[in-house]
């Protein structure tokens, strides 16, 4: 058995508005959590109320007790690692400026040069971090 065993009036009243007015519903089922675990509902019972694992529960549990509020929310995370350093990006920079209407020449250029495997997806995206833009031209003009 472990229940939350002391929260402060405030707390409750601060968790109570929390769960139900937090865009987040992560956010608002921990809260709850954190509330019912605090009125002696049993893990069986929240995993039941709240659908998750017994080692969800528990989690949310550990994270109030080491984190207090800031354990309710989510941490922010790292994401992918990107496959070119900076220095490689500016060189894609340039090589775009050379040849702008070929971006499979670009990312050919980069796999030849560096080994490494880019689409004209990524290189789009660095060239909107760089504040550049890419249009894709017509062949031919409209028939008006």
């Amino acid at each position: 058995m472990r229940f939350i065993r002391d929260l402060n009036p405030e707390t409750q009243k601060l968790l109570e508005r929390i769960s139900q007015q937090s865009k987040s519903p992560q956010v608002r089922n921990r809260a709850q959590c954190i509330i019912l675990s605090y009125q002696r509902y049993e893990i069986e019972e929240l995993m039941n109320i709240f659908r998750v694992s017994r080692k969800t529960i528990y989690n949310w549990l550990t994270r109030w007790e080491d984190q207090k509020l800031r354990g309710l929310y989510d941490q922010k995370r790292r994401g992918r690692n990107p496959k070119l350093n900076a220095a490689q990006e500016a060189q894609v920079k340039d090589w775009v400026k050379e040849t702008p209407k070929s971006l499979n020449k670009v990312a050919a250029k980069v796999e030849k040069e560096w080994d490494i495997k880019i689409s004209k997806s990524t290189i789009k995206r660095l060239l909107k971090k760089f504040n550049m833009l890419w249009k894709r031209l017509k062949r031919r003009t409209s028939k008006n």
